[in-house]
């Protein structure tokens, strides 16, 4: 009966040494209040600004790797409202000539086009801390003055779906170009989404309401299912929507009103005196398009074509910048060892087992002692089938925590698997003769009987017995 139509807009903020218009650290890991401060940022009077460069080679490479047209000609302005967390009464942003515009994302699972309006270049405002009886508040000025990267699409969107694919990809984006780590529990990149719903026939759209501040995955997709959800009823009970800015309740899973929608006229938005016009040449730009190295649609189209993967597991390595990285190095590692190493056989262990651990212990890769020589000539003795599958899992765990060669735990324990038919028989009699019933079940038909007693040879063994072999064995004494 009705159809959305959604649009956002990106906050992120840059990974510069310096905050955006003085020279104090923009350092996120500061847990003391107004540490990271200075006369220019808090405000006072006769303070001048400047531009940091960084932030602006940041955000032009983020335009450049999202097809955006670049203005060589940019200027700052000033964005009027009050606020406690606005030291100056003001924010310098910008506004009719941002740094790129016109861009495009095409999302990688359902390939849709999604464009991009502008990206232009800001200023943090401070953190508010509110007392628990409302009566009071902090101002913490240490994120005040942060470069902040603003980028607002065009309303391409109809679901939550597309949304979430079209976040994940930004964020992956950012990653790669390493302009801003996009962590949104940290409140690095924050999600503003405006959401309107008109009749499926209807050449108009509806009235706009815009959800502010969804700082996780989980809040972007539940925002927007709920506001699409909630007009519709509105309409429905034939009353009319009232466009304003609403907020997210995580724990009541719904979005509550906050204050009507400003204009861009209700900010009286006018060039900052204080700051220079930007320029930019043609070698400038190409400077930056040349730093911009490989991306994330790039790098899928590669790990699937150089090392045979499938869509969905090319996926998966791209999302984890670390995990991508141990791969490759790993494979690379196999191949030295083995001409035919196999890096189907790696990337299972890697993502099964590894990843499994990783999650059990609640730790990264990154923290744990496993190295990706080692884990490739963990894999080249499955391979070569020197180890079976129980041994290479036992050893990878012990390699993953205590760093310690695979080789030299397979050899000290006799770990390598024996394939010897005449070691094995005698196991496999000893077998035999403990578990006669279990026997007995076997040679009248129950096949999963030999199962067990392969088990059992196996655990004799630590796993070192060729289970194949084991298995060859054990059907020819039971049958003589």
């Amino acid at each position: 009966m009705y159809k959305p139509t959604i649009g956002l807009e990106i906050h992120a903020e840059l990974a510069t040494e310096r905050k955006m218009f003085c020279d104090c650290l923009n350092d996120e890991t500061e847990l003391s209040p107004n540490i990271n401060v200075c006369p220019i940022c808090l405000a006072h009077p006769g303070t001048l600004p400047t531009i940091n460069r960084q932030a602006v080679d940041f955000v032009i490479m983020t335009g450049l790797a999202l097809h955006c047209s670049i203005n060589q000609f940019s200027k700052f302005d000033r964005k009027n409202y009050f606020y406690p967390d606005l030291p100056k009464g003001y924010q310098i942003s910008q506004y009719d000539q941002p740094l790129c515009k016109d861009g495009y994302i095409v999302l990688p699972r359902s390939g849709k086009k999604i464009r991009i309006t502008r990206i232009h270049l800001e200023e943090d405002t401070a953190r508010l801390a509110h007392a628990a009886d409302g009566k009071s508040s902090l101002v913490d000025f240490n994120r005040a003055g942060v470069p902040l990267m603003e980028l607002v699409t065009e309303p391409d969107f109809s679901d939550a779906k597309d949304v979430l694919e079209f976040a994940r990809e930004f964020q992956l984006i950012l990653r790669f170009l390493n302009v801003s780590d996009g962590d949104m529990e940290k409140g690095h990149l924050r999600f503003e989404a405006n959401i309107s719903i008109a009749p499926k026939d209807s050449t108009t759209l509806g009235t706009k309401v815009e959800v502010k501040n969804l700082n996780s995955f989980r809040a972007v997709d539940g925002a927007i299912s709920y506001e699409i959800t909630r007009q519709e009823n509105v309409l429905l009970n034939h009353e009319a929507i009232t466009q304003e800015t609403r907020g997210w309740d995580e724990k009541k899973q719904e979005t509550f009103s906050q204050r009507s929608k400003e204009e861009a006229h209700d900010y009286r938005y006018f060039p900052e005196p204080d700051l220079p016009p930007l320029t930019f040449d043609n070698d400038y730009i190409a400077s930056l398009a040349a730093r911009l190295g490989e991306l994330p649609d790039d790098r899928r189209k590669r790990l699937s074509s150089e090392y045979n993967l499938s869509q969905e597991q090319a996926d998966l390595l791209v999302a984890d910048i670390s995990l991508n990285a141990f791969f490759e190095e790993a494979v690379s590692e196999l191949r030295a060892l083995l001409e035919n190493g196999n890096t189907q056989t790696l990337y299972n262990y890697l993502i099964s087992d590894v990843c499994g651990l990783l999650s059990v212990q609640k730790t990264t890769l990154n923290e744990t002692r496993l190295s990706p020589k080692n884990f490739a000539s963990l894999i080249s003795f499955v391979q070569q089938e020197k180890i079976s599958s129980r041994v290479a899992k036992d050893v990878l765990k012990r390699t993953l925590e205590t760093g310690e060669i695979p080789e030299d735990i397979l050899t000290r324990e006799n770990l390598f698997q024996v394939s010897d038919i005449s070691g094995l028989e005698g196991v496999v009699m000893e077998v035999i003769d403990k578990n006669e019933k279990v026997c007995y079940d076997y040679k009248n038909g129950k096949e999963q009987a030999l199962q067990f007693l392969v088990g059992q040879v196996m655990a004799k063994t630590k796993g070192a017995a060729n289970p194949e072999i084991v298995r060859t064995i054990l059907k020819e004494k039971l049958s003589s």
